[in-house]
């Protein structure tokens, strides 16, 4: 029986001269999004918030409505084998919002679509960045 998990995140994007710009996370082995753990008490959409607040330092991001992009994965760590889902929300900030990267990584980087798509490092966090980007053309 698998141990489960559940994390929440932030797609981030900002408009910058008119170009839309993701950010993305430098873990030092990977590229990604700001996410983590859901504590207890914690509803999906704040746990996301506090993440993106504890790993980007962004404090104000507007979450839109209509989406939510949820991944199941497994991995194995030392409890054993584990179930996790994550789901991905997806938030715009001022195009001057300040980053402050947390101790859990080396570095940060605001891409278009194609650089960020290039960038980031799973084929799930790709798949997430897409459906992301396929609903801000919608929202056009």
């Amino acid at each position: 029986m698998a141990i489960e998990e559940r994390s929440a995140g932030v797609i981030v994007y900002r408009l910058d001269g008119g170009e839309r710009e993701f950010l993305l996370l430098d873990y030092g082995r990977y590229w990604d999004y700001a996410k983590g753990h859901v504590e207890k008490g914690e509803d999906d959409r704040t746990a996301a918030l506090r993440e993106l607040r504890e790993e980007a330092g962004i404090a104000s991001a507007e979450l839109l409505d209509g989406f939510a992009h949820e991944m199941t994965y497994f991995f194995r760590s030392k409890r054993g084998l584990v179930r996790k889902t994550v789901v991905f929300f997806l938030g715009r900030v001022a195009p001057d919002a300040a980053v402050t990267i947390s101790h859990e990584h080396v570095d940060y980087a605001w891409l278009t679509y194609e650089d960020a798509r290039q960038r980031v490092t799973y084929a799930s966090a790709k798949a997430v960045l897409q459906a992301a980007h396929e609903h801000l053309i919608t929202l056009s």
